[in-house]
């Protein structure tokens, strides 16, 4: 996790123009999908992050299932859609690039679910939601999203204007893009954007289907962001900003900003940048909201958690990751702060401040164990349950059982953390 500026608290939130037709419209199915927090079963959450890397094979999930249980874990957090691809069976977007090696009838996630099911493990589905693809390798399908709808990928501000002019269907804008996205020091590939309103209802759509055809016991929201302040400038986007402000403009103002010319819309952003952060906040609001009321029409039992940047504030501010505000509305069952800080006395208070803005919620506190040494790591659980967290969760699986480490890791944390 990149290092973030310290920022002075996020201006008041303001709900837009499309936030507030669908607090209307889905008000009801919310009050009776989200209800109280729900009770952490028992015993503790004892998670694991695992990356998609360990989803290849039938034989990599077997060697999964059984480290797992047999180093004291509960709970696996899968990655089943890790670059708007799919790591499960007939999905809505192209099956994963990583598993052309198998079987067409291969289905990792079910695979996953029957196997942890015999050992008494839970089974959460993992979700890369807006980061849909890495900038160094672009997918090898064409049926993927960012071919297939390049205008709903985020914009960067530095080259906003050069985009613009180019037009996302030209060659030359994806390119451009993944171009800027890799020589960027912390963006991790290509985002779709919440603010446009088509790109949300397709997350929302990927989410819907999954857990419509899937037993899981919790959807896990990662990359539920933006990738930085710089985004999102893409030109609709731009366009949806200026909808949202015009009831509000004075005539001449209103005259003064021509939909056309995305250089008018970055200076309007630049003349109402409160405004501007809160659109984006509330766009991403909107999103989480959608995420939720699909996930629990469809299993109202699912639990719903989102991995978190650890300050809540910097979080709103610099990422428009307003998880404050999710707890608030109980738009997600449980928060995931993911910090992996290698400082004992920084995760202490990072996931002591979580858990006060949580209040009554769960917590399960993010371990960044492929950083730290087991003691570390066992020293960072005990102080997770010690500030009241539900459970723990350590990225990653597959980084402590790969070299230079080796299983041995894992049955060290689990003798040492979950041994009576």
């Amino acid at each position: 996790m990149s290092s973030v500026t310290p920022v002075s608290p996020a201006p008041p939130r303001r709900l837009s123009r499309l936030f507030r037709v669908h607090v209307v419209a889905m008000a009801a199915l919310l009050l009776a999908a989200s209800g109280a927090f729900r009770a952490q079963p028992s015993p503790e959450v004892r998670a694991l992050w695992v990356t998609r890397v360990s989803l290849t094979s039938p034989e990599s999930i077997t060697a999964l299932v059984r480290s797992a249980r047999a180093t004291g874990f509960n709970t696996l957090l899968v990655q089943v859609r890790g670059r708007g691809d799919a790591y499960f069976a007939d999905g809505l977007e192209p099956r994963a690039d990583g598993l052309a090696a198998q079987r067409a009838d291969f289905d990792p996630l079910q695979t996953v679910i029957t196997r942890a099911r015999a050992e008494g493990l839970r089974v959460h589905a993992w979700v890369n939601v807006n980061l849909v693809a890495s900038a160094a390798e672009l997918p090898a399908g064409r049926g993927h999203v960012v071919y297939r709808h390049p205008e709903w990928l985020m914009v960067p501000r530095p080259i906003a204007v050069e985009l613009a002019r180019a037009g996302s269907r030209s060659p030359e804008f994806l390119g451009r893009l993944a171009r800027w996205t890799r020589a960027a020091d912390d963006v991790e590939g290509l985002f779709t954007s919440p603010g446009l309103p088509e790109a949300a209802s397709h997350t929302v759509a990927v989410i819907d289907d999954l857990v419509a055809r899937y037993p899981v016991d919790g959807v896990h929201l990662d990359y539920l962001r933006y990738p930085g302040p710089e985004f999102d400038y893409n030109l609709g986007v731009l366009r949806e900003f200026l909808a949202d402000l015009e009831p509000g403009l004075p005539d001449a103002e209103r005259r003064r900003f021509d939909p056309r010319s995305v250089g008018d819309l970055i200076a309007l952003t630049d003349l109402y940048p409160e405004r501007w952060a809160g659109f984006r906040r509330s766009r991403l609001n909107a999103l989480v909201m959608r995420i939720r009321t699909a996930v629990k029409q469809r299993r109202p039992d699912v639990v719903l958690s989102a991995a978190v940047f650890p300050d809540a504030t910097e979080a709103a501010a610099q990422r428009f990751q307003d998880w404050r505000f999710w707890v608030e509305n109980r738009w997600i069952d449980v928060v995931c702060p993911m910090a992996y800080t290698e400082d004992p006395r920084v995760f202490d208070a990072q996931i002591s401040s979580a858990r006060q803005v949580a209040g009554l919620g769960p917590v399960w506190a993010g371990i960044g164990a492929y950083r730290l040494t087991p003691a570390r790591t066992v020293e960072n659980i005990e102080t997770a349950r010690r500030l009241g967290a539900s459970g723990v969760i350590l990225f990653s699986y597959d980084s402590l059982v790969q070299p230079p480490r080796g299983v041995d890791t894992l049955a060290r944390i689990g003798r040492a953390a979950f041994t009576p």
